[in-house]
């Protein structure tokens, strides 16, 4: 019993006092019973407002059954219990914590996500072997500097809350590897960071950050920075040594140049859609042998640089939204399996070539190496009809490529001859995109199925199922692996599979807005593939709309950490 008057020796008589009948009716006795032999409990979803003593003086009083039965078989003596490694309280109402929480120094997991919690408890400090602490979802404004006694902490999830600055002393938490303080009110990251030598991942995103410190550059074991959704118009160049980078989001800030990265020679990912960039030159992507991923949307590119060839490995190249106007050829060397390249006013590739995909994009560019230029063949040739609005179809797309195109019309409405021109053609793509229409065109679909046999289209990347009458996904495309946009919005759809659509890992866009959706799995956070992802003009309550705000990777970490434990 020595264990016991260690930790029993603030109260001298915390080894003795039977736990209350209180306790037991917020705290199952089965519940307690069985955390005495296993070490961890949880209380995740009872709606606490507060934490029971019975739950702090867990290893140090006698359980409610010895004084019920004192007749214990071997394997029952209580004075042999399992002390606590792992408390789980999230999803409750908890406003404070009490400083019993040092009752329980053996944990290494405690997980208060989700509460009300406005401060922690100066004895947090005292929980020396705790490797991983979850106070994301709460309303912290500051953090006690105890925090930095922690020195065997791994994981610190901190997301979520109010915290305009981090404490003094936190670059003590030298074995810290997972570090999430994304979706704060930070406007500075201290050059102290530098010294959180084990860290491997790093979370910033959604804060108030105008600058990175280029101490951080220090950081050499750091494979992931997430800066997304800041306010940041530079990056330190020493940014470019931090060798052990692999990921790096920097989506939605206000960059003006894209950084070099000569030492980052194992970076897979870089995402930096959503900025001011303008120029995209030889020397930003020289160095880039491993990219993987390189996210350049919703930018203001011109050109892309013909040594966009030396980036041999990429696969997912994203050049939507920017005013590109045409493509170097010897990008079709390239061994893509995405490219994107809506919104640029490109004018050496037909219409029609992008809409048939990626592959066929490349196929393209290729026969158009050995050329000295652009052909003839590069202009549009149309065979067009007058409808009386003086407007333009190319009925020869309608016939061959299923392909109605109206776009860039400046219309307000797309006239009936424009479709009774299809006559009884089938259209399998519709363009209407630079036109000032109010409303979508009311020729919608009542389709409720799909065919099993769409399963042999192992290379169909898109498909547009909108203003239809589907109650669900149809169980067809989670078969489909090679799709990559299922846009499907509009419909009454009210369940997706997460299991199901997690097996789709080419699939980066995903719109459900306008749909039946009671409930979003938070499973589907797991689709860290997604983009993406719509959920609008649903009739769910969580996520909130303030979240939906925030865009797909504040979703989709959301939905994460509501996923049981």
């Amino acid at each position: 019993m020595s264990r016991l008057r260690g930790v029993a020796g603030r109260d001298p008589r915390a080894g003795f006092k039977p736990g209350g009948r209180d306790c037991l009716t917020s705290v199952p006795q089965g519940l307690l019973k069985a955390a005495r032999k296993s070490g961890q409990l949880n209380l995740s979803g009872r709606n606490l407002s507060e934490v029971p003593q019975c739950v702090w003086r867990i290893n140090v009083d006698i359980p409610e059954e010895a004084n019920q039965n004192l007749s214990f078989s071997a394997t029952e003596r209580w004075w042999e219990q399992t002390d606590l490694t792992k408390l789980i309280i999230s999803n409750n109402k908890l406003q404070s914590l009490t400083d019993d929480l040092r009752l329980l120094p053996a944990l290494t997991v405690l997980d208060i996500h989700d509460n009300q919690l406005t401060s922690l408890p100066s004895a947090i400090g005292e929980l020396e072997n705790l490797q991983k602490l979850n106070v994301s979802h709460n309303k912290l404004k500051t953090l006690p500097e105890e925090i930095a006694n922690l020195r065997n902490l791994k994981g610190l999830y901190l997301q979520h809350n109010e915290l305009t600055c981090v404490s003094e002393g936190f670059e003590q938490l030298s074995n810290l590897e997972d570090l999430d303080l994304s979706n704060n009110h930070l406007t500075t990251v201290p050059a102290s960071f530098s010294s959180l030598s084990s860290l491997v991942r790093l979370n910033l995103s959604s804060n108030q950050l105008k600058n990175l410190p280029a101490e951080i550059s220090r950081m050499k074991r750091l494979k992931q920075l997430d800066c997304n959704s800041n306010l940041l118009e530079t990056i330190p160049p020493e940014l470019a040594g931090m060798e052990s980078l692999e990921l790096l989001y920097l989506w939605r800030n206000k960059l003006r140049f894209l950084p070099e990265f000569p030492s980052c020679r194992l970076l897979k990912e870089l995402h930096v859609g959503e900025n001011q960039i303008e120029m995209l030159r030889a020397e930003h992507l020289k160095h880039l042998n491993s990219i993987l991923v390189l996210d350049l949307r919703d930018n203001k590119l011109k050109s892309i640089p013909d040594e966009i060839t030396l980036l041999q490995s990429l696969e997912r190249l994203d050049l939507s939204n920017n005013d590109i106007s045409s493509l170097p050829y010897s990008l079709g060397n390239l061994h893509l399996k995405f490219l994107a390249l809506e919104g640029n006013p490109l004018r050496t590739i037909r219409r029609e070539i992008i809409n048939k995909g990626t592959q066929e994009v490349l196929k393209y560019l290729r026969s158009k190496i050995k050329d000295d230029g652009p052909s003839k063949s590069d202009s549009v040739t149309e065979t067009a009809m007058t409808l009386p609005s003086e407007s333009r179809v190319n009925v020869h797309a309608i016939v061959t490529l299923k392909i109605l195109d109206y776009s860039d019309k400046q219309t307000t409405l797309i006239p009936d001859e424009v479709f009774d021109a299809v006559k009884s053609n089938i259209i399998t793509s519709i363009n209407f995109s630079k036109n000032q229409l109010c409303e979508i065109p009311k020729r919608n679909n009542f389709l409720n199925s799909l065919p099993e046999e769409m399963e042999s289209l192992v290379r169909l990347q898109v498909i547009n199922l909108s203003f239809n009458r589907f109650k669900i996904l149809p169980e067809v495309l989670y078969r489909i692996l090679a799709l990559e946009t299922v846009l499907i919005s509009n419909n009454q759809i009210g369940s997706v599979d997460p299991q199901k659509m997690k097996t789709m890992e080419n699939l980066t866009t995903l719109d459900l807005q306008n749909n039946d959706l009671l409930h979003i799995p938070p499973e589907l956070g797991n689709c860290v593939n997604l983009r993406t992802l719509l959920l609008d003009g649903n009739p769910f309550r969580v996520p909130r709309a303030a979240i939906l705000m925030k865009g797909t990777a504040a979703i989709l970490e959301y939905l994460r950490d509501r996923i049981p434990t």
